[in-house]
C-alpha cells in the first residue's frame, strides 16, 4: 500500500474504487468521448462543442438513436480538454476612391425570405510561397448562406469579379432579380461591374466608406474559412492554396451542419427551399 500513502489515498477509498460498478452512464459516456475523437480527428480539430453535437445527433437520427445534449457533449470535451483549434483574425480595409457608387440599400439588414433575393460580394486575400498572393472572389446568398459562385485567381482585378459575377447571374432562375451588396473596392465601382448590373436588372448597394459591418455576412465567411483551412497551413504552391480552398468551399456548402438552418447544410436548406 505505499502508493496509497504517497497519493493520500485511504486503503478504504482505495478498494473502493477497485471494486466500484462501472455505471451505464458512464458506459455511455466512453462510447460518446470515442464518437466525438472521431469526429475530431476527421474534421481535423476544427468544430467546436455546438457543431460536434450537430453532427452526431445528426447521424444518430439517421440511425434511429436517441440524440444527445449540448451540454453533455460540451461538459466531456471541456474534461478531456478537446476544444476547436481555429482561431480569428482581422481583415484590415483600405479606402478607396471610387469613380461609381451606390447608396448602401442594404442598411445592415441581412434577412433574406427566399433564395436569390439578397447577395454580399467581395475580395479577399491569401499568401503562399514567399510573398506570393493569390485572391479569392466569392457571392454569398443571404438566404441560406450558400456560397453561389467564387474565383481564385492571380490578380486582384475587375475580371476576376466579372468571372464570379456572370455565372451567378446565368444560374438565377426565371424572375429572381438579386439585391447585390458590396464594398467600394475599385472592382466594384467600376463603368464595367455598373453594366453588368444594370443590364441583369440587378440592384447595387455598397458600403460606407471604412464600414466593414455593412458587408458582415461575406466577411464572416472569410473569417469562417481563413480560421477552419488557411491559417492551419503552409501553403507554398499556388495550385496546392487553390485546390485547398475549392474543397473547402464544397465542403462548407455541402458537408458543413448549421444550427440557424435546423442543422441542414447551405444546399440542403436550399434544396428544400426549392
Amino acid at each position: 500500500m505505499l502508493l496509497c500513502e504517497i497519493a493520500q489515498v485511504s486503503r478504504a477509498a482505495y478498494y473502493k474504487w477497485l471494486n466500484r460498478t462501472v455505471s451505464v452512464r458512464d458506459r455511455e459516456n466512453q462510447t460518446l468521448l470515442e464518437d466525438i475523437r472521431v469526429l475530431y480527428d476527421q474534421v481535423r480539430g476544427i468544430y467546436g462543442y455546438r457543431r460536434i453535437t450537430m453532427t452526431i445527433n445528426r447521424r444518430r437520427r439517421e440511425d434511429n438513436l436517441p440524440v444527445y445534449n449540448e451540454k453533455r457533449i460540451h461538459r466531456l470535451m471541456r474534461i478531456h480538454d478537446i476544444k476547436s483549434i481555429i482561431r480569428q483574425k482581422r481583415k484590415g480595409h483600405k479606402k478607396s476612391t471610387p469613380q461609381h457608387t451606390a447608396e448602401n440599400l442594404m442598411n445592415r439588414d441581412f434577412s433574406a425570405s427566399r433564395r436569390d433575393e439578397k447577395w454580399c460580394t467581395d475580395i479577399t486575400e491569401f499568401k503562399y510561397g514567399v510573398g506570393k498572393k493569390a485572391y479569392l472572389s466569392a457571392i454569398i446568398d443571404l438566404y441560406d448562406g450558400s456560397i453561389v459562385s467564387y474565383r481564385i485567381g492571380k490578380s486582384n482585378n475587375s475580371i476576376l469579379v466579372f468571372q464570379t459575377l456572370i455565372p451567378a447571374i446565368t444560374q438565377l432562375p426565371p424572375g429572381a432579380i438579386p439585391m447585390i451588396h458590396s464594398d467600394r473596392g475599385n472592382q466594384y465601382t467600376s463603368r464595367g461591374f455598373k453594366t453588368m448590373i444594370e443590364d441583369a436588372n440587378l440592384t447595387h448597394s455598397m458600403s460606407r466608406v471604412g464600414r466593414c459591418l455593412d458587408n458582415a455576412p461575406i466577411e464572416s465567411f472569410w473569417g469562417t474559412l481563413k480560421s477552419e483551412m488557411y491559417y492551419l497551413r503552409d501553403f507554398q504552391a499556388y495550385e496546392e492554396l487553390k485546390s485547398y480552398i475549392e474543397a473547402y468551399i464544397y465542403f462548407y456548402n455541402n458537408e458543413r451542419f448549421q444550427k440557424r438552418l435546423n442543422g441542414l447544410s447551405p444546399i440542403e436548406f436550399r434544396t428544400k427551399a426549392a
